[in-house]
């Protein structure tokens, strides 16, 4: 029957001078995401970029085209003072996440079959965002277990008020919050580098730097890009750490466009900060993958001597 169907169905093609075009295998399954993301994120998203046009006073938004926004925003120096504080958050934290975690997910995929590790690392997801955040607060504060050591230790006579409030405060809390995010997306990447790939480097004479700069490195390029990109963005764009452990220099963007939206009310201007921080992140990523290029790590290219 099913072979009579088909020769049915090439009959009527043929007939008709048609061809009818074939849907890939499991496009259904993809649609529920994709319009998931159309509702919850590209409408949304293309909603907040026409609003950033658009001016408020009194908390009433007037449906009025101009480029006030944009322009108030680029002769600010208090916002771009912000956005670099939090651009050295975010490159700090993504940096030391990545160099921090790679080591952790080579072991995993090429030393160990054990997850046991990767665990441990995890199970800082079993506390919620703000008791870490509080923890640390807690760890470094004038009576927190840094200082308590130091003083019991004889190193010290008075608390350190420099680790807490401080930039450190908030980069060292962001990479321990970070971290189990880039190892994840590091793991997930070098698994995709069979150990096959690796015995070959070193029966060709390549040596364990060699390897790891000319094989491993090249061939997870997308997850280095991906774990440093992500950790950046989340960190750079978070304003809950900073405020509460950067003291008075711990304002960053994220809290300014934050403010526009819970406080001020002028949810057009807080757009327009929305999509200069966008814009900015994709500078970011753009002068990241460069510098990789530069560096010789990207894929697909050979590169002898």
């Amino acid at each position: 029957m099913a072979a009579a169907a088909d020769y049915v169905d090439k009959t009527n093609d043929e007939r008709t001078g048609m061809r009818l075009p074939s849907i890939p295998k499991g496009t259904g399954l993809a649609v529920a995401p994709l319009m998931f993301l159309l509702l919850f994120f590209l409408i949304p998203v293309a909603l907040l970029f026409v609003t950033s046009f658009f001016t408020a006073r009194s908390f009433v938004i007037e449906h009025v085209w101009n480029i006030e926004n944009y322009a108030k925003i680029f002769a600010a120096q208090g916002f771009w003072q912000a956005t670099w504080v939090g651009m050295k958050n975010g490159f700090f934290t993504a940096t030391f996440s990545v160099v921090l975690s790679f080591p952790v997910a080579y072991y995993l995929v090429y030393k160990t079959r054990s997850n046991v590790v990767l665990y441990l690392v995890l199970l800082s997801w079993f506390s919620s965002y703000l008791v870490r955040v509080y923890a640390w607060r807690t760890i470094l504060g004038t009576n927190g277990v840094i200082n308590s050591f130091l003083m019991g230790s004889g190193i010290i006579r008075e608390p350190l008020q420099v680790i807490l409030f401080s930039p450190f405060a908030s980069i060292l809390t962001l990479i321990h919050i970070m971290l189990p995010f880039a190892l994840l997306i590091l793991v997930s990447s070098l698994r995709d580098v069979k150990q096959e790939y690796l015995e070959a480097a070193r029966d060709l004479g390549a040596s364990g730097l060699g390897v790891l700069y000319k094989v491993i490195l090249p061939m997870s390029y997308k997850g280095i890009v991906g774990s440093f990109m992500f950790t950046f963005i989340l960190a750079a764009g978070d304003y809950i750490t900073p405020q509460l452990l950067g003291g008075r220099e711990g304002v960053t963007s994220g809290l300014l466009i934050a403010n526009q939206f819970r406080s001020a009310g002028n949810w057009p201007l807080g757009s327009a900060m929305a999509f200069v921080l966008l814009a900015t992140f994709v500078v970011v990523y753009v002068v990241f993958t460069q510098a990789l290029k530069f560096a010789k790590l990207a894929p697909g290219r050979r590169y002898h001597g």
